[in-house]
């Protein structure tokens, strides 16, 4: 008798820490930590477990195309929350606090309340139901990996329709990360009300001498 080859084992996010905790659990997960403008965004998505979109996965592991395909089959089939922090909650508290933030409000937009909450990273916000940090959990979990698209999606269309206002900066293709075409338009002509004036790159412009644009 041969011994049957095992199973190759299970590449990125799966379903088995939902079915751990058991109930209606909840991923979450933020996109705009890092760039230099515009709003810090969370997603927080309760899959159906009879109707998960087949290719979830960690969204920078996707293309553009691939995310704009899948964030509307998760909007259909899943109870989705969005929450952001605006430029001014960024300068005002930082960036960790802001995320937070954020990511409490998109749990408190899902409209229901979870039993369990799966955050992305090593810090959870204070909500009323137990949480679980999980590390990398986008490349883990499905439910945070769905949170991972749709967030990115409606942060990248935000700061498309920012980008429309002003276009100097190339918002449409870097997002507000700090890009040398966007680091060059701020030399030119100053940061916008939308940057994030407590990140060093602006701060340091402003103590140079280059004013804020209207």
């Amino acid at each position: 008798m041969t011994n049957s080859p095992l199973p190759p084992p299970v590449k990125g996010p799966t379903y088995n820490l939902e079915q751990k905790f058991g109930g209606r659990v909840c991923g979450v997960d933020e996109v705009g930590r890092g760039p230099w403008a515009g709003p810090v965004l969370a997603a927080a998505v309760i899959l159906d477990p009879d109707h998960i979109p087949p290719g979830l996965d960690d969204s920078k592991k996707l293309t553009r195309k691939k995310r704009e395909t899948l964030c509307p089959l998760i909007m259909k089939s899943a109870h989705v929350g969005f929450g952001e922090a605006t430029v001014e909650e960024i300068d005002h508290h930082n960036i960790l606090q802001a995320t937070l933030i954020a990511m409490g409000r998109a749990v408190e937009n899902l409209g229901i309340i979870p039993d369990h909450v799966l955050v992305d990273g090593l810090q959870s916000p204070e909500l009323i139901c137990p949480t679980s940090c999980i590390k990398k959990g986008d490349s883990i979990s499905l439910s945070i990996a769905a949170a991972s698209i749709v967030a990115k999606v409606r942060r990248d269309f935000l700061m498309k329709k920012l980008g429309e206002i002003y276009p100097e900066y190339g918002w449409v293709h870097n997002a507000g990360y700090g890009t040398s075409h966007h680091i060059q338009a701020l030399r030119l002509v100053g940061p916008s009300r939308f940057h994030r004036m407590s990140f060093t790159p602006i701060r340091n412009l402003i103590s140079q001498g280059i004013a804020i644009r209207d």
